[in-house]
């Protein structure tokens, strides 16, 4: 199960099996003495290969020091024979120097010795980094959070995985990489056509190949790729039915990029965009509380029976209270992170799980409930994010001038 779990996650670094911990070395040894020995002898045969690493955290410790602490153990009964290059068992001395790099102290304040079980997936934040990727956009997730988005949906081989605001596939890659069918939609034709202006520092205009297509085939994942589409999230463009095991979205909140969804002449028109000769796009505004009860009544409706719907929610802090949370009787509440983004703004991550199959009378449902309105308030969400970066700098300057 251990192995299972850090074959997963990107939070953690490595997993073990604790045999020993004190605030000192003398409380180390005697807790090892104290583990029992039976627990010990399946791991320290003779016919058996060990090595045991020191990891230090705030300090770097000579080869002779790291030496002296491993003959310190000596104390346990290790039968078997050292291999430093491949080792059947791996026991880790780990130590905590604190986190002050100014103030480091002779003696560490945590020790601890263990056997090691596994890695967890910290080298995927790097290896599917952002900066080294293909095709990039202002608002394309950052890779560790597209891992963490992937684990909470519980994607695994042969999923189908949608997000209704695609951009440039960031979180469509992670399912991917974890054997899920991919796809999406997004309102702006530029985008999903890997059109238009670059953005890129020292680059003007997008690559022939910048696409999400691109971006999949770059990690060896094109084969999971099924399509994205331009479409709008706030009109049917899907069959009737469950459609998905999982919907993974950042939706816009109006910081980087508008929220907007298809307009017509009637309407109170707010942009009319020429994407390419032939392509006029007529958007219109489109509120932020609106977005989250559409995402929620699509999920409900296309989700497969215990599918997951994982978003971002943009809050305003100081009138946070979990009450604002959209809520669907299709759709029960699994967890609620939150990422700060200033001292006033954050975001959670939600997660969701449909419990319930959807009929026609749950079409509407969230109208009639309590807690539709308090995010009503969500949908002035930019100016009161932009009026705490007024208020920061106005007092920056007004400091600067004392």
């Amino acid at each position: 199960m251990a192995r299972g779990l850090m074959k997963r996650t990107v939070c953690a670094k490595s997993i073990f099996e604790l045999w020993g911990h004190g605030r000192s070395a003398g409380e180390l040894y005697a807790s090892l003495k104290n583990y029992p020995t039976d627990k010990m002898l399946p791991y320290l045969q003779s016919d058996s290969t060990y090595k045991v690493h020191i990891h230090t955290f705030n300090k770097t410790l000579t080869q002779a020091q790291k030496i002296k602490k491993i003959d310190a153990l000596e104390f346990l009964p290790f039968k078997g024979k050292v291999n430093l290059k491949n080792p059947e068992h791996i026991f880790w001395i780990l130590e905590d120097y604190g986190t002050n790099p100014n103030d480091v102290p002779e003696e560490p304040i945590h020790l601890y010795f263990g056997r090691w079980i596994a890695d967890g997936q910290r080298e995927l934040i790097e290896s599917y980094s952002v900066k080294k990727r293909h095709f990039i956009g202002n608002t394309s997730m950052d890779a560790c959070l597209s891992f963490i988005m992937a684990n909470h949906g519980r994607v695994k081989p042969n999923d189908i995985v949608y997000d209704p605001f695609v951009g440039t596939g960031g979180l469509l890659i992670s399912s991917a990489h974890f054997g899920a069918y991919v796809c999406g939609t997004d309102i702006d034709y530029n985008t999903i056509h890997g059109l238009g202006k670059a953005s890129r520092k020292n680059q003007k205009w997008r690559g022939p190949d910048e696409n999400i297509r691109a971006n999949l085939r770059q990690y060896g994942l094109e084969k999971y790729y099924l399509d994205a589409l331009v479409a709008d999230s706030s009109r049917p463009v899907w069959r009737k039915g469950m459609l998905f095991d999982a919907i993974i979205t950042d939706p816009p909140y109006g910081i980087r990029e508008a929220p907007r969804r298809m307009g017509s002449q009637k309407e109170t028109v707010k942009s009319v965009e020429r994407s390419t000769e032939n392509h006029f796009f007529v958007s219109s505004s489109y509120h932020l509380s609106d977005i989250f009860f559409d995402l929620l009544k699509f999920g409900a409706e296309h989700l497969v029976m215990g599918g997951r719907l994982v978003y971002w929610l943009p809050i305003y802090r100081p009138e946070y209270t979990e009450e604002i949370i959209p809520r669907h009787p299709c759709l029960k509440l699994i967890s609620n992170c939150e990422q700060m983004l200033s001292s006033h703004t954050s975001r959670r991550l939600i997660t969701m799980e449909k419990v319930k199959e959807f009929k026609d009378q749950d079409e509407s449902s969230y109208l009639l409930d309590d807690q539709y309105m308090p995010y009503r308030g969500h949908s002035s969400f930019r100016e009161k994010y932009f009026s705490g970066v007024t208020k920061r700098i106005a007092k920056e300057e007004k400091d600067n001038q004392k």
